[in-house]
Order: structure tokens, then sequence, then C-alpha cells
């Protein structure tokens, strides 16, 4: 994601989606990139007399001057955009939301999706919006989830971004990014690998190994992998700093974004198998649903 052409933002006109549609703008401003709003809506049904209502006759038409009313909406939402020299689109399509946000994604070769997501405190973590769950699982290029409004604790333009790695393709890739945003926005990323122990330790006290040896080893083993991930000459373009944490990788993540008052975690996600959408990776699957920092996870 070193290059942004088109970035694609689905709107419901909630202020949820109205928060995502900021920060699209605002990563589009750096690239200037090519801004898509989407907004999805569900016909209305006209039954005709003497029809059997079997569900075999789809009788759904688009109402004009509803789809008028709703383009005329979102161009009115894209104005700041325009205003900045941004090349918009507005798209109204009628249809079943997360089928024609991926449609539109892979029709437009869109890099980024921005999206908003409905989760809060509680129960509420488990529920990202459905349409956005989807997306984030189906979806062949980056997505940025963005959390609401009243619940965010970021700021635009982002300034200080995190990016866990575990060296893996995935991780690097989003690295890339992370480097890349930070490069646009002039922001300070923070590397960040977690070391996750056993919690029971015991196996390893029947073996022949010294823990707190082998402890320190993974330490100085991972400290040096991460400080070969800083980009030679990356103080010209950006600023870059590793850090080393230990904990379950999703809480120390979490926590890690909170003490820094990070504005955005770069995430890598593995596979597009069934097992990996399924799971959607445990460590993101957290992430995106708990931070109160928007997340671009990048699939590899």
């Amino acid at each position: 994601m070193a290059t942004i052409n088109t970035i694609l933002c689905p709107l419901d006109f909630s202020d949820a989606s109205r928060h995502a549609l900021d920060h699209a703008i605002a990563i589009a401003g750096w690239y200037r990139a090519k801004l898509v709003a989407l907004h999805t809506y569900h016909p209305v049904f006209l039954p005709v007399p003497g029809l059997a209502m079997v569900g075999a006759v789809d009788n759904s038409i688009p109402d004009a001057n509803a789809v008028e009313q709703m383009t005329d909406e979102m161009t009115a939402l894209l104005r700041p955009a325009k205003t900045a020299g941004l090349v918009t689109e507005a798209l109204v399509q009628m249809g079943t939301p997360t089928i024609e946000i991926l449609a539109a994604a892979t029709s437009l070769h869109a890099d980024l999706i921005v999206m908003g997501t409905h989760g809060a405190t509680g129960f509420d973590h488990a529920i990202l919006g459905s349409v956005t769950e989807k997306v984030l699982r189906r979806a062949h290029c980056p997505v940025l989830t963005v959390p609401p409004r009243a619940h965010a604790t970021s700021k635009l333009p982002f300034k200080k971004l995190l990016c866990p790695v575990d060296f893996a393709d995935p991780s690097l890739a989003a690295l890339e990014s992370a480097l890349s945003l930070a490069q646009e926005s002039d922001a300070h990323v923070t590397i960040l690998h977690v070391l996750e122990w056993p919690t029971d330790m015991e196996p390893l006290a029947n073996r022949p190994i010294n823990v707190p040896e082998y402890r320190q080893f993974r330490e100085h083993d991972a400290a040096a992998h991460l400080a070969k991930l800083v980009p030679d000459g990356a103080a010209h373009w950006c600023s870059a700093s590793t850090r080393l944490a230990h904990g379950k990788p999703y809480r120390a993540i979490l926590e890690i974004a909170a003490e820094e008052s990070a504005d955005l975690i770069v995430l890598g996600v593995h596979g597009r198998n069934a097992i990996d959408l399924m799971l959607f990776g445990s460590t993101t699957n957290q992430v995106v649903r708990r931070a109160t920092c928007p997340v671009l996870t990048i699939r590899r």
C-alpha cells in the first residue's frame, strides 16, 4: 500500500460513516488519490395485484427521486475533498451492502476501503457492524476501520502510528504501509513485537533448558530483528522506533496503543483460506473490535 490511487468509502449517512469519511478525505489528500463514496440502498418493493407472494418474482424498482436525493447528499459530504482539489465520485447502488462494496472495490481497483464501526463497550465489542465485518473478512485490498466518534481517542492527521510485527510477511507488508503513511502525515511509527510466553512453564522445567537464559535469548533475538526493520535513512523521511513487550499479543497491542495515544494501528493479516476467514486472525480480531483508534488491516 505504498501507493494509494483510489479510496472507497461506503456511507450509510450515520455519524459513524461520516467520521470514517473524514479519515478517507485526509488520506486521499496525502496521496492525491481519487475518493469514491458509495451508498447502497434497499429498493422499494411493489407487489403486483393477483400475483402470489412466493418470492419467485422480484418486482423491486429503484426510486429515481430517492436516488437523486441520496446522490446530492453524498456530493455535499464530499465537498471538502472537492474543495481540496481531489477527484471525487458519488455512487448509489441498489442491492446488498457487502456484495456491492466488494464489487465496487474490485471494479474500481480500490487500494483502500475506509469504513466506520459500530462497536463501543461491553457486548458491543462483538458487533463491528455485520457489513463491516464481512468486508474485513473478504476484501482483497487493505481496510481501514474507524471507531465511532464518541468512543475514538485518536486525532487527524495521524501523528502516532503503532505497527505490531511478528516478522512474517503480512506484518512486514503492514510495516511498509505504516512507514508510507508516516512519511505522508509526518508521523512517528512505533514498531512493536510482543513475546508471548507459555502460561504454564512446567513443560520447560522438565527439560534441560535454562528458562531465564532462554527468555533472555528470545528478547535479544527479537530486539535484533526489530532493529533491522528500521530502514536506513528513515530519519530523513519519517520517525521510527522499536519496542519489545511481553504478554498476550492483542492485550499488549491495545495497552501500548493507549499508553502512546496512538492515532492508528497497522496490522498484517495472515492468509485467505477458510480457517483464516473464519478466525480472521485471533489477534487482529480482538484489536479491531476493541481499539479506540482506527485500525488498518492489510492481508498478504
